[in-house]
């Protein structure tokens, strides 16, 4: 199998990250975390005017027909850099929802925002103690006329304060944890009812936690079925997972970028300690652990056309494994390479690493996907 990137997909490569070395080194990332919401809003029109918010929607809706492995790009560059825009919230995830599962209204509505950058979604879904079960779910939506009234609370929704439109999983029948039963709706983040507590999560990102009380909601908000979306969810998240996948790869190679370059220069008893061969050992199981999550995470973006949703289900969740444990690994020993200064707040390696360990715990952690894994019958 060829695994080498066609011409418009290394075009893309160096177009993204050359706007990103432009437009994100850390110092920069530093302001804008401190704009309104977390993110730049001038760093996401530039990834609107070159076409990298369009990537995935089809061309009948204004998009650029992309496919998983163009996402990979990006999300690799978007890890590389420590992006904080809302890609994977708005594009990957509340487009997704759009591509899979919304109506041509919907997607005329939504999808043009997206692509121009005038418009940002939040996924709502995890829910007090549901941990990383999808379908376990209390936020009610209730038939009221033709539309629907929502009542819950989600949490940890990124760039939930920040987003106009949310897209919320809510239960229109059956017990908490039925598989059947599940809901998708599309709220206007300002609607009466909705309620958010923002803040900075650990990795500098922005979440939010968020109240619906008797929101009111129309009948042309519900994506898919209103009574069965659980697939639909299974499908966004999967696709988001791989994302991550991607974005972890970017981010290790940064990581060891970094610590390689560190061990070159700092010295000790006079020399550079990069010299110390334990140390060139720990450089190179680094770059090891880094390659096979490479690898993993290419095998992920191809499980996401698979057309059976428990081979691609199955795959996704090993994905998830062997980057979980590589990211640890790279992490832990980047910080390790670094030694005190890699835990303060002006060393780089730092946020790298809390962005890896935010990564590894969103959508299932290494022991979650590693159960879905074994109770397929498969071997890590």
């Amino acid at each position: 199998m060829d695994f080498d990137l066609s011409e418009e997909q290394r075009l893309l490569k160096e177009s993204v990250d050359g706007l990103l070395t432009d437009a994100y080194d850390f110092e920069q990332r530093k302001k804008y975390m401190k704009e309104k919401g977390g993110w730049s809003k001038a760093v996401w029109s530039k990834l609107a005017e070159q076409g990298l918010l369009g990537l995935p929607f089809a061309e009948a809706d204004g998009g650029f027909g992309a496919g998983g492995v163009e996402t990979m790009i990006v999300m690799e560059a978007l890890g590389k850099a420590l992006v904080l825009e809302p890609y994977l919230a708005t594009v990957v995830i509340g487009g997704g929802f759009l591509r899979h599962g919304g109506s041509a209204e919907q997607k005329a509505a939504h999808i043009p925002g997206i692509i121009d950058g005038s418009k940002t979604l939040a996924f709502a879904q995890l829910e007090k103690n549901s941990r990383y079960d999808l379908f376990d779910v209390t936020t009610t939506a209730k038939k009221k006329g033709d539309g629907w009234v929502i009542d819950g609370e989600k949490f940890v929704v990124l760039n939930g304060e920040n987003a106009d439109t949310l897209i919320v999983t809510a239960r229109t029948k059956g017990e908490r944890r039925d598989k059947n039963g599940i809901g998708v709706f599309l709220v206007p983040a300002n609607a009466k009812g909705i309620s958010k507590k923002g803040y900075p999560t650990q990795d500098g990102l922005y979440a939010a936690d968020i109240s619906f009380t008797g929101v009111e909601v129309g009948s042309d908000a519900a994506i898919g079925n209103p009574e069965d979306a659980l697939a639909l969810i299974e499908r966004v998240v999967d696709e988001a997972r791989v994302a991550l996948c991607a974005e972890a790869v970017g981010a290790m190679d940064e990581s060891l970028k970094e610590t390689v370059e560190y061990i070159k220069t700092r010295k000790q008893f006079g020399v550079a300690i990069g010299s110390f061969q334990s140390l060139q050992h720990r450089a190179s199981d680094m770059f090891v652990a880094a390659e096979q999550a490479r690898s993993m995470s290419m095998f992920a973006t191809m499980a996401t056309d698979f057309e059976d949703a428990k081979e691609r289900a199955n795959a996704i969740a090993a994905a998830k494994v062997q980057i979980g444990k590589s990211l640890k690994f790279v992490g832990q020993q980047a910080i390790q390479l670094h030694g005190g200064i890699g835990m303060t707040m002006e060393a780089k390696i730092g946020h790298y690493f809390k962005r890896l360990t935010m990564i590894e715990n969103t959508f299932g952690d290494t022991e979650y996907h590693l159960r879905r894994v074994a109770d397929a019958g498969g071997l890590i």
